[in-house]
């Protein structure tokens, strides 16, 4: 029961924020109006500037920002025990992560949905708006190169998951249609679109759906990567109400609907308990810890705590959400409490429910390779016995989807179903945040083109061709999808022994020792030794397609970075108007304070990027330049902000409400 509670109280807090810290923030602080024009209103084009209602958008937004991570995070960071991370969690969502999305959209929708980082270059400075820019290409390509990655490992893992996910698009297409071309309403098209999709769950793996799925399921990490990324040029450069927009309604339907399961579920495991096949009748409880600051292998809590849980309780990739796709949706800027503030409520309760999956679910059984059931405290050991074990992609998904599938099993479900359900969830937010996060990047790229280049047709002389190509939408796209499959397909490590080597089965004992250190399979040393390219292109195979893998350990750090520099402005942006800011100072202060502190312990504290004997100098090199780039544009606020107290900025868009 403690452990109902525990998710009742938290969704309980999260509706009282919302209805009074958030009530508070938009009309008091943003002063949000229903009389004020809309950036969708304003600047309609029909392909990104969209009027739109407020559920869509919201669906849209709440899809986007979750993606996997308030899965991953919390999945990994109970090892430190389910208080500290149901603490992070809940307060972080209330007092930082929203007010940090909410923040973002109200400050895009008063510049005509332009991103955040653009709007820097008003606010603060020129200097820092190049720098923001710079940061959130950066951090855009390596969630572009990643995410193929997270999709593939995902449909492998639950094949099952695939044939669901790929109807997703068809039915997301006619969904648009039949909103924006044909003026249907929302609710029977919705409940249609919520009915189809949960009958491809049920029967998605069935007859010739099982060896479709399978079949894919067996494609090479670079294939999936390569064909997720070529869907993700098509859902930017295509209208937002053709694909995107729908795609994202309809996932948030069947997401919000499976939390809603979890919840059910998880009451009927706290009121009657849970069989598992193969063993007795279980009794709902927490089996991690409540508190564990050491565990195998683990990093220190502090910082780490707050970079492992991002999504969940705050995330810098938010703020590219709400000031570059959601803030040129709305249609009344009242909905921005309920998309900014409410979305990141709701992410925060998602979290909420992986801490209790993870932490209770999974001691209601979990399977092993010798097909018996693991329960209690001998399912949470065999699953989180070492950090760096626990902290794989595959058993951190799999924490989760076991556990969360427990509850489905115990309102009666099957366990093909509810895996197969839970393994769409996971996919489908990963699908959402990466086609938008090809949006977002498709905005930066031409906002930096812009700002190197000039604006083509705002100077007697243009700016160079490649340039002006980046300001167009399919260059742009195009230049992002590039970058992004060329940094996904470069393998990670280099080659166990070199081909020649491999062709002649001249493998030394040298040789041999490198590819042993680099994790390379016997068997595979074996057919190089005996001669024949076998081992050596299963390698290539293996590794192939996870490149992003390269820049990932830097993503943690360098996105909660980005949360405090979109604090930055924001506090900006309110001081300038005169208007309060010490609720965003402090938030700030610690969303600056935490990544630093993070990104230094991972130069410098063994095995550190810069620690000697094992020096990398691409982790290295950018994560210094990283703190230097903070460093700088500290001190370029810490400079302007006596200055800027009661006076708007240049060209302020908003001067009139302001």
């Amino acid at each position: 029961m403690t452990t109902l509670l525990i998710a009742l109280l938290s969704g309980v807090g999260f509706l009282v924020a919302y209805h009074t810290y958030g009530r508070w923030l938009g009309s008091k602080i943003f002063r949000l109006s229903a009389d004020a024009i809309c950036p969708s209103e304003r600047l309609k084009d029909g392909v990104d500037y969209v009027p739109t209602s407020k559920s869509v958008v919201f669906g849209h937004h709440f899809t986007s920002i979750a993606g996997t991570g308030p899965i991953v995070g919390p999945a990994i960071a109970i090892m430190w025990g389910w208080v500290p991370a149901l603490f992070w969690v809940v307060l972080g969502s209330i007092f930082i992560g929203a007010v940090h999305d909410f923040g973002a959209l109200v400050v895009s929708l008063r510049n005509n949905g332009q991103t955040v980082g653009d709007i820097a270059g008003r606010v603060l400075n020129r200097r820092v708006r190049l720098l923001f820019l710079l940061t959130l290409f950066m951090a855009l390509t390596v969630v572009l190169a990643i995410f193929g990655l997270v999709i593939a490992a995902v449909f492998k893992q639950y094949p099952a998951a695939i044939f669901p996910c790929v109807l997703q698009i068809p039915i997301a297409i006619g969904i648009g249609m039949l909103l924006y071309r044909k003026g249907a309403g929302l609710f029977v098209p919705s409940l249609t679109a919520l009915g189809v999709m949960y009958l491809t769950v049920i029967y998605g793996n069935t007859g010739f759906l099982h060896s479709f799925n399978t079949t894919l399921a067996a494609w090479p990490i670079w294939t999936w990567v390569i064909v997720l990324l070529g869907y993700s040029y098509v859902a930017s450069v295509l209208p937002v109400w053709t694909l995107l927009q729908p795609r994202d309604y309809i996932n948030s339907l069947q997401l919000i609907s499976a939390l809603a399961l979890i919840l059910l579920g998880l009451a009927a495991a706290a009121f009657i308990g849970y069989t598992p096949n193969g063993s007795e009748k279980q009794t709902l409880k927490m089996v991690a810890p409540a508190w564990d600051f050491n565990p195998k292998n683990a990093p220190v809590i502090f910082p780490f705590l707050f970079i492992t849980i991002a999504c969940g309780a705050v995330s810098g990739f938010h703020c590219l959400v709400s000031s570059g796709t959601s803030s040129k949706q709305l249609k009344n800027e009242t909905d921005a409490r309920f998309v900014g503030y409410g979305s990141m409520l709701t992410e925060g309760f998602l979290a909420t429910l992986v801490i209790i999956a993870c932490g209770a679910g999974l001691g209601l059984g979990l399977s092993i390779k010798d097909g018996s059931i693991l329960t209690g405290q001998a399912a949470w050991a065999a699953q989180y016995g070492d950090w760096t074990a626990a902290g794989a992609l595959a058993a951190k998904v799999g924490a989760f989807v076991q556990g969360s599938a427990n509850f489905l099993q115990a309102l009666g479900l099957s366990g093909p179903v509810s895996i197969a359900l839970m393994g769409v969830l996971v996919a489908s937010f990963a699908g959402t945040t990466l086609d938008t996060a090809c949006r977002l990047q498709r905005y930066v790229i031409q906002e930096l083109a812009a700002t190197l280049g000039g604006k083509v047709g705002e100077s007697e002389n243009p700016p160079a061709a490649p340039f002006a190509l980046l300001q167009n939408k399919h260059g742009a796209t195009i230049f992002a999808v590039v970058i992004a499959t060329a940094m996904a397909v470069v393998p990670p490590k280099a080659p166990p022994v070199p081909l020649s080597a491999a062709l002649d089965g001249k493998v030394t004992a040298e040789m041999e020792a490198a590819a042993l250190k680099q994790k390379a399979k016997p068997e595979s040393i074996d057919k190089m030794k005996q001669g024949g390219s076998e081992g050596f292109f299963a390698w290539i195979g293996n590794y192939t397609g996870k490149g992003g893998l390269t820049l990932w350990p830097l993503f943690g750090a360098t996105n909660q970075l980005l949360a405090g520099l979109s604090f930055m402005v924001i506090s900006f942006y309110l001081w300038r108007r005169g208007r309060a800011i010490w609720f965003i100072v402090i938030p700030m202060l610690f969303m600056l304070v935490m990544p630093i502190w993070a990104m230094i312990y991972q130069l410098f504290v063994s095995p550190g990027w810069l620690v000697a004997g094992q020096v990398d100098y691409l982790l290295g090199s950018i994560g210094l330049a990283t703190i230097a780039l903070e460093i700088w544009m500290i001190i370029e606020a810490v400079k302007l902000f006596p200055k800027a107290k009661g006076i708007l900025e240049e060209n302020a868009l908003d001067r009139q409400t302001a």
